[in-house]
């Protein structure tokens, strides 16, 4: 199951804490002549961003979360730090106009810890496990309208079909998708119980027998459409990336091939060189304006997977600022 947002207390440890204070805290202790900025565009629990306060005493936090019970817990849980906490209700995609909002024109460094978070899994009547019998919710934002339930019973086979296809990389979408509409047209799919049993029947058995439960890729989908996460991922991503002065970083947290698929088609292109072919020298305005902090995808040691089994698909990347856009 992908997980993001960990945070110390009630069990849930920052994912990759340590590496994620290496890599951020030099961007943030370079600023000079004003206190440097700090956006963790996934709060969740405040782990990740207590960590980063306590580490730079005069660092200023903007905080983001579309979950609103998470921004109450980490308001409390950041209360020591006053006037150095902003916290907005937002998703990460409208971090232009939270910075506008707060008269903020960059950011020192940027923190995304992707995915579904502890205590959303935790919590049964959120309907984003497949262990929990709940209703077919899913939504990060409890404000928003659409829920899982609405897509699983209003939307057309097809529709369902490609979402799995694409979402939760389903081989058996079709099959799945199919089911759905049949048992739906009895009566309305309404637990997560059900649409897992059913996801489990429509599967082959030789292959619901390997892979974990057969039922994850279709809640990762379905959790995906409802939250629009990998299309708030695309505009946010390169959002953030221009928001960064020369000096400034960017660490992602990714749970699923998606998520960190964009992640290194975008840092990829930032940090290459698009000089023409054929010419002799390099140009200064085709230079890289970013470098990766990472070989390729960083992985949890194993004793971070082993004390945090939550941990364990974890992708990281990380890149800085080196250029100014021409």
């Amino acid at each position: 199951m992908d997980v993001g947002n960990h945070a110390a207390g009630a069990g849930h440890v920052p994912v990759m804490l340590g590496r994620v204070l290496e890599l951020l805290i030099p961007a943030a202790q370079a600023v000079t002549g004003r206190a440097p900025v700090y956006l963790d565009a996934t709060l969740g629990m405040g782990g990740h961003a207590e960590a980063m306060l306590r580490a730079v005493p005069e660092l200023r936090l903007i905080g983001l979360d579309r979950d609103t019970t998470a921004l109450e817990r980490s308001a409390r849980r950041l209360a020591p730090f006053g006037d150095r906490v902003a916290l907005e209700h937002a998703v990460y995609d409208e971090i232009p106009a939270v910075l506008r909002r707060l008269g903020v024109p960059a950011v020192d460094a940027f923190l995304f810890d992707l995915g579904v978070s502890s205590p959303q899994l935790d919590e049964s009547d959120r309907g984003f496990a497949y262990s929990y019998d709940a209703p077919l919710d899913m939504r990060m934002d409890r404000t928003q309208r659409l829920t899982a339930a609405d897509v699983v019973n209003g939307y057309p086979a097809a529709e369902l079909a490609r979402i799995l296809r694409e979402y939760g990389e389903e081989r058996f979408a079709q099959r799945i998708a199919s089911a759905i509409v049949r048992e739906r047209e009895r009566e309305p799919l309404g637990s997560t119980r059900r649409l897992a049993d059913l996801v489990r029947t429509s599967i082959p058995a030789a292959t619901r027998r390997t892979g974990g439960n057969p039922a994850k890729r279709t809640f990762q989908a379905l959790r995906i459409e409802v939250n629009g996460e990998l299309d708030s991922w695309r505009r946010a991503l390169p959002a953030a990336l221009d928001a960064l002065p020369v000096g400034g970083r960017i660490a992602v947290l990714s749970y699923h091939s998606l998520e960190d698929r964009v992640t290194k088609r975008v840092l990829a292109a930032q940090a290459a060189d698009t000089t023409p072919p054929g010419l002799p020298v390099p140009l200064p305005e085709h230079e890289p304006r970013f470098r990766l902090l990472t070989r390729g995808a960083e992985l949890p040691s194993d004793e971070e997977t082993t004390t945090n089994p939550r941990a364990g698909s974890v992708r990281m990347r990380a890149a800085e600022r080196v250029r100014e856009a021409t």
